[in-house]
């Protein structure tokens, strides 16, 4: 059991001896008052981070984001070092005198936003000042070694080149069939190339191009004679389309350097500037593991076998070991490599790490945590390991008025006998001899997994006095890479068997969950496995469908990742259509009887609108009870906008309530009066 558990556990002891008097549910529009902290920075010396504490402009129906400073060894409260309306990325100079950092104003005129450009703040204090003028933006940077320059990454097209007087074509034309992407759109003639820009003068110069290639994550050499960046090429393979390069940044000469080809991220240099280490796969079908290229060399290697799923890393003990995240059984726990005798040694940490920081030499670590009762506050501790301390205090007074639930973890045997979990969370307000509905949540992925994290849904559904069960079928992250790939050739197969494991574990473990009181809910994956397992039984008496795939055949030809299913059905369409159109939900909507609610987003790139349409016109087609509620503007997570992420809460929560409760006289919320 790790310590995250081990503490919740003790929580729950202590929970179960206090009372919960003076506290209140939750409730959907909590999420306006709900801050998170992440992206930590460590300040050169050590004594300092810098960190991004996001909160939520109601008014607005924006998100707000501004840098705070605290002290690493937690003596001091935190301070606020920005105040504008969107300040992100804080990355301290080589000095430790100022921060440069993302920010994307609003214009004043007409509220929109305009790109986000890097500025610069001393530390000692006054107004920030804008370093680039670039017409696209900033996406990403980095400060030189010596803190003179910094590497950005921006966008550039033909189209900028054209004079202002000259009207452009609205027309869309594409060569290539990558020609969108959730949450941006569809692609213009314009890529991500690398600029280095001088911090006096601001004067900026293209080092990188490319009309097929998007380049990312700039990293200096410790010297500063190199940068190493990923490249995207955007006319090869939907996954095999990944490079790694060096680039010269006084030159421009741009070297290859041998390392895989699908989904490379997370780059870090050596201290000793040979290697460079990175989070990959070596094939298409293969979970993300650590690997190290030889720069000079021109070789690469696994960095471990035994490790996956890896998301964040460092190097550490004169590049004899490597710290890293990784993701396993619910959580993001950390980890030291030694890259000699390839043993991995486990680093107690408190709750799930989110996004980590490692100071100088991998001596010490800041990193944003979260757990099923706290949505993320910033914790620091001293490696490899001791002495561990939280920083921040976030949404202190707002959750000590909540009364909220903690998991508990759920053993069970799946089909063919596999070890399966999931996590249980009890209504609030439970009390023996009453039975209470249950809610099966099924996560996105498949390759995602559920955990002892915060979970908005997960507490608001247990605060309206239900049961809510949280599954990790086979396909789940987390649990290996034979569990991961267990959905090949069978999305809907021995995982709905899985799913439906759990919900009779959860039944035998808490007999006072009321079976005839089922509700079934799932986005993306969880959508797909929502709409499959509606087609296959009637247990559940309401079913709410997230920006889920109805028709694995439709869908290929229209999603943002084209034909990105062909991993997990062994070719393409044209190789497997049988496959594709057996485990397509569609073809079961005869069989339905379930209520089902859709929720998708009208510009969903990754599972297109016509999906949720599809199903939501052959169930009706079926005389099924069902309902199709289209969110303006949102993309793939259906939460882009604050409004919409409670809209679409309160909409799970209102189909539940009239359908697996009974509840007849549950009230839509667009027909609310205060609505």
């Amino acid at each position: 059991m790790s310590l995250a558990m081990k503490t919740a556990t003790l929580l729950v002891a202590c929970a179960a001896m206090a009372t919960a008097e003076g506290r209140r549910p939750i409730v959907p529009e909590d999420y306006y008052a709900l801050d998170v902290a992440s992206d930590p920075r460590i300040s050169p010396d050590g004594k300092l981070v810098a960190y991004v504490v996001t909160s939520i402009d109601q008014k607005q129906n924006r998100r707000r984001s501004e840098i705070w400073i605290v002290p690493f060894d937690g003596a001091g409260e935190p301070w606020p070092l920005t105040n504008a309306e969107s300040s992100s990325s804080p990355r301290w100079s080589p000095d430790g005198r100022s921060i440069a950092f993302l920010s994307a104003r609003h214009d004043p005129q007409t509220g929109t936003a305009q790109r986000a450009q890097l500025y610069i703040i001393q530390l000692r204090g006054g107004e920030p000042r804008r370093v680039t003028e670039l017409k696209n933006g900033v996406t990403a940077f980095q400060w030189s070694p010596d803190g003179a320059r910094v590497a950005c990454v921006s966008r550039i097209g033909p189209g900028d080149n054209l004079p202002a007087n000259k009207d452009r074509s609205d027309v869309r034309d594409y060569t290539l069939p990558a020609y969108k992407l959730d949450g941006v759109g569809y692609y213009d003639d314009r890529h991500a190339h690398l600029w280095i820009v001088d911090v006096q003068t601001a004067a900026a110069r293209q080092i990188t191009s490319g009309e097929n290639t998007n380049d990312s994550d700039p990293q200096w050499s410790r010297d500063g004679s190199r940068v190493a960046f990923m490249v995207e090429r955007t006319d090869l393979s939907l996954m095999r389309d990944s490079e790694l390069h060096i680039v010269d940044p006084d030159s421009g000469k741009n070297t290859r350097v041998a390392a895989p080809e699908v989904f490379l991220h997370t780059l870090r240099w050596s201290h000793d500037g040979k290697k460079l280490a990175y989070i990959g796969s070596s094939d298409e079908v293969t979970m993300p593991k650590l690997f190290i290229s030889n720069v000079d060399a021109g070789t690469f290697a696994l960095a471990s076998e035994s490790i996956t799923y890896p998301t964040e890393l460092d190097w550490t003990d004169g590049d004899r070991a490597l710290f890293y995240a990784a993701a396993e059984r619910g959580e993001h726990l950390l980890y030291r490599l030694d890259l000699a005798s390839r043993q991995r040694t486990s680093i107690p940490v408190t709750g799930s790490l989110r996004s980590v920081s490692f100071g100088e030499g991998g001596r010490t670590l800041a990193y944003a945590g979260t757990d099923d009762v706290h949505p993320g506050d910033i914790f620091a501790m001293d490696l490899p390991g001791g002495n561990v301390r939280q920083l921040t205090h976030l949404n202190q007074k707002l959750l000590g008025s909540l009364d909220l639930q903690r998991m508990e973890r759920l053993p069970f045997k799946g089909a063919d006998d596999w070890s399966v979990e999931g996590f249980f969370m009890k209504p609030v307000g439970w009390q023996a001899g009453k039975t209470y509905p249950m809610m099966l949540m099924i996560h996105g992925g498949p390759n995602g997994m559920w955990g002892p994290i915060w979970n908005l849904e997960a507490q608001s559904y247990a605060a309206r006095g239900w049961a809510v069960l949280l599954t990790n079928p086979r396909g789940s992250s987390g649990y290996g890479e034979a569990f991961q790939r267990g959905v090949d050739k069978e999305w809907g197969g021995k995982a709905y068997r899985d799913v439906m494991a759990g919900v009779d574990a959860a039944l035998a473990k808490y007999p006072w969950v009321d079976k005839d009181r089922l509700g079934l809910t799932g986005q993306s994956f969880g959508g797909f496995m929502t709409d499959w397992v509606v087609g296959q039984t009637t247990r559940f008496r309401a079913a709410i469908s997230l920006s889920g795939i109805s028709d694995m055949v439709s869908i290929e030809g229209v999603r943002d990742a084209y034909y990105g299913h062909s991993r997990d059905f062994g070719g393409d369409l044209w190789e497997n259509f049988d496959l594709y159109w057996k485990y397509s939900p569609i073809r079961n909507a005869k069989n339905v009887k379930t209520p089902t609610l859709i929720l998708h987003g009208e510009v969903d790139h990754r599972v297109p609108l016509e999906q949720g349409e599809e199903f939501f016109r052959a169930l009706s087609h079926f005389g099924v009870p069902t309902e199709l509620v289209i969110f303006p503007r949102e993309p793939h997570s259906l939460r882009s906008e604050p409004k919409h992420a409670v809209e679409v809460l309160e909409w799970q929560i209102y189909w539940f309530d009239r359908y697996a409760v009974g509840n007849t006289r549950a009230v839509k919320p667009n027909a609310k009066a205060d609505k």
